[in-house]
């Protein structure tokens, strides 16, 4: 485990700017402008209020989903189980990451923190970037600041470059119902945790996967495989990890990052919220069928899955469709089943995608 860092006892101390409010007499309309009564002030000081809708503005999670940027962040809060306390009362500040800097995180770190013994890892992570109160950009000032997390990051400011640890500050104030989005550039670490120790654990788990007497279970290989951070996201989000790593026999047809990343704007988002839950099981189990199917033993045909509606195969040569998906490799063997890689999300015929 790497040291802790030491943490300044000192909190960050917050500039409060309260802005003038008021109308200055000596600035008033001309004499042959209509004067503004005291009713249509009030008007329109409420007309612009309604526009900048602190009101009615969605909370934090919500606000990420709308955003499109922020895909791997939801999928780890949804698997950390933050959601819930993300849509709460609050305020929070959340330094948030986009998909970029998800993105350039060392290759396995991502899929390893998403495995369920490493929940306690995500969680810390994930708090790190949550400062309990909301604080704007005009707010901020150099210093030590105290996270949900329990540790502390270190502001730093340089001219106009805003520097949370590591990750410069990329946009500010993005107001949420119930705090403020700030978006930075790449994912922060707790002291807390080593990461390390993360991957070396992922590499022990891709080792084990080499060796075919003793192959991993399906989640596991696809984690090592890792092209499927997505895929592992969404089974954690829906429940479904304990199922895949069950005794199964399973054949999973699963879709690459790429075939995730061509979905529709947002869709993904939406069905790791927690009210989408039984549409995003729908999908994935649709994606399952009940038995080891490998790549010799396919037969064009409509084929049974977990889910209860039937996909079709179809062969043209040496392409193999699965409904409009083409199978890219196969026989990745698991120790519960084997994987076949497709180019596309499948959508079972109970699921209408613009109900989301």
């Amino acid at each position: 485990m790497r040291s802790r860092r030491t943490l300044a006892a000192t909190f960050v101390t917050l500039a409060l700017v309260t802005a003038a409010c008021g109308d200055d007499a000596d600035d008033a309309a001309p004499a042959d402008t209509e004067a503004v009564t005291e009713e249509s002030a009030a008007e329109t000081t409420v007309a612009d209020t309604m526009e900048e809708a602190p009101a009615e503005a969605a909370d934090i999670v919500d606000t990420a989903v709308a955003a499109g940027d922020f895909t791997t962040l939801v999928a780890a809060v949804e698997a950390a189980g933050l959601v819930e306390t993300l849509k709460g009362e609050g305020p929070f500040t959340v330094f948030a990451p986009n998909d970029a800097a998800f993105a350039a995180l060392p290759e396995g770190l991502v899929e390893a923190l998403l495995l369920p013994e490493n929940v306690d890892a995500l969680t810390s992570i994930l708090t790190y970037h949550v400062v309990p109160a909301s604080v704007m950009a005009a707010d901020v000032a150099p210093g030590m600041v105290a996270t949900v997390e329990g540790s502390e990051f270190e502001i730093t400011v340089d001219g106009s470059t805003v520097m949370v640890d590591a990750a410069t500050v990329l946009a500010t104030d993005v107001v949420a119902s119930n705090g403020v989005i700030h978006v930075i550039d790449s994912v922060l670490v707790p002291p807390t945790v080593d990461v390390e120790a993360l991957l070396a654990g992922g590499a022990m788990e891709e080792e084990a996967a080499e060796e075919p007497a003793a192959a991993a279970d399906i989640v596991d290989t696809a984690v090592a495989a890792g092209d499927f951070s997505t895929l592992v996201a969404a089974v954690q989000a829906a429940g479904l990890v304990e199922t895949l790593k069950g005794e199964g026999p399973f054949t999973v047809f699963a879709p690459n990052d790429a075939a995730f990343a061509a979905l529709p704007e947002g869709l993904v988002e939406k069905l790791l919220l927690p009210e989408n839950l039984a549409t995003l099981q729908a999908i994935l189990t649709y994606h399952v069928v009940p038995a080891s199917v490998m790549a010799a033993d396919v037969a064009p045909g409509m084929v049974g899955t977990v889910e209860g509606s039937e996909f079709e195969i179809t062969v043209d040569g040496s392409t193999v469709m699965v409904d409009a998906a083409t199978v890219l490799a196969t026989d990745v063997v698991a120790s519960n089943g084997v994987i076949h890689v497709i180019d596309s999300v499948l959508v079972p015929p109970t699921v209408d995608l613009s109900t989301l």
